[in-house]
């Protein structure tokens, strides 16, 4: 059994929104332009990219996928995916923390909407970890019982973004591992997912992980972040994360995200392999790959 922690739901809503954040760069677009200067294909309707990313698991023997509605804002999108396909797909959104509404948009997305998690990304909102804005989300969030919240840490690059040219003015200093500690300190029945190890912050990440029992890994990406330590390798990687978090704590993430490329095999194939070069067990990778994901995320 394979189940995915980490990938994104681009609907027609994020890429129009990509399309306005470039007109204000002084390139007037619409979201087809975007379709084919990508090479993507055109998302459709919620229902339909929804209906293609269950056929896409199908054919990769994926049995159940978080989905992040990837720009904030886009909460109905995945919500409406999620609803479609309940035992298959699980709803994660993006939030502002900064935004006014902010409270009551997590609150409505866990609730109404049936959403299972909160995304946050400060290094893109320029909202620190330890700010009263951020607490007061995950707040809201702690309140509604099964949800989870995700955090990005370390380096953040939207490759979507470079190719379109629009600026990325992040703030990498707010992606600290150490500080989603305090969080999870602060609400300890959350279960709180730092994707990519950290994404470059692994030694920050690992004492955060040791710290707090509800912190979990994801193991999305190519983590083409080991290059910021010389010598490191993927294979140590998850040494290190299984010796600190035990095998209970980490689950399989791909961060697929586009189509016509769909679900990323290789990087399955990749991690897979890496298992078994290290020897886990059977019934480890097996919580690794989807057992985990089960536990946290229930149907």
């Amino acid at each position: 059994m394979v189940n995915d922690a980490h990938c994104h739901f681009l609907s027609e809503t994020f890429f129009r929104a990509l399309a306005r954040q470039r007109t204000d760069t002084g390139l007037a677009t619409d979201p087809d332009d975007l379709y084919r200067e990508l090479g993507w294909d055109a998302p459709g309707t919620a229902e339909l990219l929804a209906d293609r990313w269950v056929r896409e698991m199908d054919a990769c023997g994926v049995q159940r996928a978080i989905l992040i509605a990837s720009i904030p804002g886009d909460e109905a999108s995945v919500a409406v995916a999620a609803a479609r396909h309940p035992s298959r797909l699980v709803g994660f959104f993006m939030l502002d923390p900064g935004a006014d509404d902010a409270v009551a948009r997590t609150q409505r997305a866990l609730g109404e909407l049936g959403l299972k998690g909160l995304c946050l990304f400060p290094a893109m909102h320029h909202v620190p970890l330890d700010d009263d804005r951020t607490r007061r989300v995950v707040e809201a969030a702690a309140a509604c019982p099964g949800a989870a919240v995700f955090v990005h840490c370390g380096v953040l690059s939207i490759g979507v973004r470079g190719k379109l040219g629009l600026p990325s003015p992040f703030d990498l200093r707010l992606g600290d591992p150490l500080a989603v500690s305090r969080l999870a300190l602060t609400f300890p029945d959350v279960p709180f997912l730092i994707p990519h190890f950290g994404a470059g912050l692994l030694r920050e990440t690992l004492m955060a992980v040791s710290t707090c029992a509800n912190i979990h890994l994801d193991t999305s990406s190519s983590n083409s972040w080991v290059r910021y330590t010389p010598g490191l390798t993927l294979d140590a990687v998850f040494a290190a994360a299984l010796a600190v978090a035990g095998a209970t704590r980490v689950l399989f993430g791909s961060d697929s995200s586009f189509f016509p490329r769909g679900w990323q095999r290789g990087i399955h194939a990749q991690q897979a392999d890496i298992l078994n070069r290290l020897d886990v067990s059977a019934s480890d990778a097996a919580l690794i790959l989807g057992g985990n994901f089960d536990r946290l995320l229930s149907r």
